[in-house]
């Protein structure tokens, strides 16, 4: 019998080896992996000797590549041929859809057909208007001058981050969308219903608002760097009842809208040196809403709990002239636009609602200064208008 020795090179993908015999003529190269001898018939294994001897070679990196690992498969992904937007239809079928319709129950099949109504309806009154010549006339006048569409979206967005900030998650930005959409419908909204446009007063004064009440949040930024609020005692946070301030809130709108009904239309409000007390007016309240704050934030910790009993510069003549000057701020707008009787019901409504927020306040002076501001409120007798009230 002859000697044949066999000789197996290992491999990650295809074990095969080779056999020697004494005959020098003689090699056989064949598989020694079962799998593959089941997958290829022709091929016999070698007969081997009790005598042979296998000689495995041990796993050894001999490269930096990692051996390739292949599969191969028949099958597909079920997700790599869905389309998502197909989804809804996959299971749609005749019979479903007759399942569906004979569940349907009347009232199910009135809402339903008016749906589809008012989407025919608007669909055809869109495209109607889009077509019609006047529409675009119309549109590159009074909609280029008052465009509804932005008065109603800024009033969605002010609400949206009125809601934050009242969380306390507003940034900046959305508190300034918060104020100027309030600015928007007190000052430029109500004019241009009433008009059909916007010129003149209702401009100026949506700048002038903007202006008057960011005075607070500029003192903070000319002592402290930036716009906001610094911690401090709660006891200094002084507000009214939540319907207090909503009804005041109620009736200043109310006041803005009924100045522009009682008002001439605009563009027979006279210019000119006609209103030149009106301007004189808008700077007098500008510059008694700065000096009052900043007069106050300079005997204030941190802008809001005072220090000392101020009684420098618009505290001369009132005790309370940021109050004071917001009235006469309302006033003011109600005699740009011509009327004086939403003067006074604008002007009741400020009395009204200060006066009831000034009790407090004054109360927690008292506790706070004692006779200091005891003194004080004798001295200057008037809350709001000099040598009135």
């Amino acid at each position: 019998m002859e000697a044949t020795t066999s000789v197996l090179l290992h491999s990650r993908t295809t074990p095969f080896g080779f056999g020697l015999t004494s005959t020098p003529k003689k090699l056989s190269v064949k598989h020694f992996d079962k799998h593959l001898l089941n997958h290829r018939p022709n091929l016999k294994p070698a007969i081997r000797t009790p005598s042979s001897s296998v000689f495995y070679q041990k796993r050894a990196r001999t490269h930096l590549l990692s051996p390739l690992n292949c599969s191969y498969s028949n099958t597909t992904s079920p997700d790599s041929s869905q389309n998502p937007l197909l989804k809804p239809f996959k299971n749609l079928s005749v019979d479903s859809l007759k399942t569906d319709l004979l569940k349907l129950t009347p009232f199910d099949v009135i809402k339903w057909s008016g749906v589809l109504s008012i989407a025919i309806a608007a669909t055809k009154w869109t495209v109607n208007l889009v077509l019609n010549p006047f529409f675009w006339m119309y549109f590159s006048w009074t909609w280029l001058f008052w465009p509804w569409f932005v008065a109603v979206a800024l009033a969605c967005y002010g609400l949206y981050c009125f809601r934050k900030h009242s969380l306390g998650e507003a940034n900046i930005f959305e508190q300034l969308a918060v104020v100027t959409s309030v600015f928007t419908w007190l000052t430029l909204v109500p004019p241009a219903h009433f008009n059909g446009y916007l010129e003149g007063w209702p401009f100026v004064f949506f700048f002038v608002y903007h202006y008057f009440f960011f005075f607070n949040v500029s003192v903070r930024k000319r002592l402290y760097g930036d716009y906001y609020a610094r911690e401090h005692d709660p006891k200094w946070d002084i507000s009214t009842p939540k319907w207090h301030r909503l009804l005041f809130c109620i009736g200043v709108m109310v006041g803005h809208w009924l100045a522009a009904l009682e008002g001439p239309e605009l563009h027979r409000i006279p210019g000119g040196w006609s209103n030149f007390g009106v301007w004189i007016l808008i700077v007098v309240t500008l510059l008694m809403q700065y000096n009052s704050t900043l007069y106050l934030a300079k005997y204030s910790e941190k802008v809001v709990v005072p220090t000392a009993v101020v009684q420098f510069g618009p505290y001369r003549w009132v005790r309370h002239p940021i109050y004071a000057s917001t009235m006469l701020l309302f006033a003011i707008y109600c005699v740009a636009l011509r009327a004086p009787l939403s003067l006074l019901f604008l002007v009741a409504v400020c009395l009204v609602y200060y006066e009831q927020k000034v009790k407090l306040e004054e109360a927690l002076m008292v506790e706070t200064f004692g006779e200091g501001y005891t003194e004080y409120a004798t001295k200057v007798k008037h809350k709001f208008i000099p040598f009135v009230y």
